[in-house]
């Protein structure tokens, strides 16, 4: 349950520098490329990334981004929607208005026609209007086998959309507060799945970013009695994108860790091989995505859970 064989993720037709996402997300950079040469580095990045899962059997649906509207962050789906495997499909409030855009019914309309059963969408766009915000499992990272949802708060993740979701999951909520400092300032880290990642037997989590003592005894110990081996990271191999990944198989129930070629590049050789103990590493190079997206592997990937119509 903890980890899909099955992955959407959407091809960029626009990918570039978003300023409204930038205002709190401190990973984008800007870039003097030009708009073309920024489109074709990112596609020829994606298109490399899935033929990576692909080589190790994975399944990967690929969805072509639209044209229009111009959407710069549409390869980070799993921020508007995830999928359960009784037929729930949750769409999210999202923070930036721009971001709002990626939310296509076609895309759910080509889930159901693969064969997916899409039993009930829960559109949760509605609390945009008062300002509340929940981005899917860039906001969330979810901890199926143990019912829980780790969630750091910040503009982009609010308590009452993430507790609405809790409910309707029937999940339980470890939320709390995590920081990082950007040039001497201190400010929330903006997604959880920044600063954490959970695997069937593992946990790589930047416990020196949650500054509360009890808070991050809290997230240790609820992950130690959950059964993970947690794996720390440091807050730079934390800003190297390390917590960005996720846990994938493919149909032979092979379990693969896929983070970047950026954050592999940070770890250590004692947190390499404590990954490998358990799953193998699979590490796309995305730098164009990371830099001006100011996401990583992760966030690219959108797990589908659905059941398949016989």
């Amino acid at each position: 349950m903890q980890t899909s064989s099955v992955i959407l993720m959407v091809r960029p037709a626009n990918f570039g520098f978003n300023p409204e996402t930038a205002e709190n997300n401190f990973y984008q950079q800007k870039d003097q490329r030009s708009a073309d040469e920024i489109r074709e580095l990112a596609r020829k990045e994606f298109d490399g990334f899935v033929a990576l899962l692909r080589d190790q059997g994975v399944e990967v649906i690929v969805i072509e981004d639209s044209e229009t509207p111009i959407k710069t962050d549409a390869v980070f789906p799993n921020n508007w929607f995830s999928t359960h495997p009784d037929g729930k499909l949750i769409l999210y409030p999202m923070y930036s208005p721009n971001r709002r855009l990626e939310r296509r019914k076609d895309i759910i309309e080509q889930l159901i026609n693969l064969g997916y059963g899409v039993g009930e969408i829960l559109d949760l766009s509605f609390f945009e209007e008062s300002e509340q915000y929940m981005e899917g499992t860039g906001s969330m990272v979810i901890d199926h086998d143990s019912k829980t949802i780790y969630a750091c708060y910040s503009q982009r993740t609010h308590r009452v959309p993430l507790d609405y979701v809790a409910k309707l999951l029937g999940y339980q909520v470890v939320g709390f507060d995590s920081v990082q400092e950007i040039g001497g300032q201190v400010s929330p880290i903006y997604h959880t799945n920044v600063m954490m990642h959970i695997g069937t037997d593992l946990a790589v989590v930047c416990l020196d970013s949650i500054p509360k003592a009890s808070e991050k005894q809290l997230v240790q110990e609820s992950l130690t009695k959950a059964g993970k081996k947690v794996i720390p990271i440091t807050a730079k191999q934390k800003f190297h994108f390390a917590g960005n990944m996720l846990e994938v198989s493919n149909s032979g129930g092979e379990k693969f860790t896929v983070m970047s070629q950026t954050a592999y590049d940070s770890l250590n050789v004692g947190q390499i091989q404590q990954i490998e103990k358990y799953t193998t590493i699979i590490s796309p190079s995305i730098p164009t995505i990371e830099k001006l997206g100011g996401g990583s592997a992760r966030c690219m990937m959108a797990e589908i859970f659905l059941p398949r119509n016989l």
